[in-house]
């Protein structure tokens, strides 16, 4: 029922739509997330290019429905992977709220997982929506000890 396809350049919009919609999603509002939203595309565009950030859209009837973004990010040894330096960072998971519940984000999950697998990366990070949090816990992944400064 489902197609999934790789990220390309020419999903600049979409992706931007995606993480404005996810960030609405758990609960901002368009007033506080347009500045973000507005930052946001000339960041992604260079590197949707360069292939720094890469991932995969869910279609239905050739329509983009879900999307999950990827970077691999340089990070030095750490007790959880002392052997490599990168992580695998998983960014933009969203499903438009007509196909949720339907095992797509389960899915994009899984093609990240295998990616980085293929590229050799041993650790993968991602921040959590409590929306997010069920589906991740169920794949495996682990709450971790991150705290943040605004300056």
């Amino acid at each position: 029922m489902y197609a999934f396809r790789p990220v390309t350049p020419g999903d600049l919009d979409l992706v931007c739509r995606h993480r404005h919609e996810m960030f609405k999603a758990s609960g901002r509002s368009d007033e506080v997330l347009a500045p973000m939203t507005a930052a946001f595309r000339p960041w992604l565009e260079p590197r949707l290019a360069s292939g720094a950030y890469f991932g995969w859209i869910a279609l239905a009837d050739d329509a983009p429905v879900a999307g999950l973004g990827m970077m691999v990010i340089d990070w030095p040894p750490h007790p959880s992977h002392p052997e490599q330096g990168e992580r695998g960072y998983v960014l933009n998971v969203f499903v438009e709220p007509g196909h949720r519940g339907r095992g797509l984000a389960k899915a994009l999950m899984e093609l990240a997982t295998d990616e980085a697998r293929h590229r050799g990366i041993a650790y993968m990070v991602l921040h959590a929506t409590q929306m997010g949090r069920p589906l991740y816990e169920g794949l495996g992944w682990r709450a971790s000890s991150e705290m943040t400064l605004s300056l």
